[in-house]
């Protein structure tokens, strides 16, 4: 028993007069110990009341706060015992700061994450649009956010990113999305055969939704031609790319069938002798 005692006494110095025993780090596992018991038992007890979708928004927020929990119960912990805390700091405050600057961005980037788990601007299978790249979103992780592009490549999105730049989510007002392409015709067509023939290239697509029906706008007199957008709806914009390449194949093949010219920019040069 003796033994048993003076190893428990055994003491270690951490440095600028911080002392810690044996006795302590045990006292100290045994409270981290029963602190991971008491998060595991309020988890369980707090997921049994949500649904899936915020059963995971939960978990992601919980693996981050536990980190935070422990820290505390080990500090509470190190005062009771009379350990000096602030000196724990002082000794390690060149080491934290250091530290801190290395992990900004990552802090960054778990704030970003927990504010989107909370505010619901990003669900999984939403399609979003961040700096030019388009993907449909696979997975919301705390710190980086995955999504597929239609190529099937992974975008792996840091989430600080949706503080720091716009982003457009293609379907947080339904799966239903408004897409447009452009053409011009020559001066001195015939623009109701235009009209119609725009018409008959979207309607004749099997994607294109019926209702609304597609819109035809007259833009603008150019330098070389009457511009037109042919805008049609599609109930799956993630795959846009590929209807829209479809219908301008169709409106080339109309124009050519019913002599309406797509012209190119010309130039006159006058030279005087």
């Amino acid at each position: 028993m003796k033994q048993i005692n003076e190893f428990l006494k055994l003491d270690f110095e951490l440095g600028n007069g911080v002392h810690i025993t044996v006795k302590q780090i045990l006292l100290v596992i045994i409270v981290l110990v029963i602190a991971t018991f008491t998060l595991k038992l309020i988890k369980k007890i707090v997921v049994k009341k949500l649904n899936d979708e915020d059963k995971l928004k939960f978990n992601s927020i919980f693996s981050f706060s536990k980190y935070f929990i422990y820290v505390i119960v080990i500090l509470v912990t190190f005062d009771n015992m009379g350990i000096n805390v602030t000196a724990i700091f002082a000794a390690s405050a060149a080491l934290l700061v250091g530290v801190g600057l290395a992990l900004q961005t990552f802090f960054q980037d778990i704030i970003s994450g927990v504010f989107i788990l909370i505010d619901k601007s990003v669900h999984v299978g939403d399609i979003v649009e961040l700096e030019g790249k388009v993907g449909r979103v696979t997975e919301i992780r705390l710190r980086t956010t995955r999504a597929v592009t239609i190529d099937n490549k992974v975008l792996i999105i840091p989430n600080h990113k949706y503080l720091t730049s716009t982003l457009y989510n293609w379907t947080e007002n339904g799966v239903l999305t408004r897409e447009y392409v452009t053409v011009g015709v020559a001066y001195g067509s015939d623009l109701e055969l235009v009209k119609k023939l725009l018409f008959q290239a979207a309607n004749n697509h099997p994607k294109v939704i019926k209702s609304p029906e597609p819109l035809i706008l007259f833009t603008e007199f150019g330098d070389s031609a009457l511009s037109f957008k042919l805008i049609f709806t599609l109930n799956n914009s993630f795959e846009a790319p590929i209807p829209k390449s479809e219908i301008r194949f169709e409106i080339d093949k109309l124009f050519r069938e019913n002599n309406i010219k797509i012209p190119f920019p010309q130039r006159e040069v006058y030279i005087n002798k």
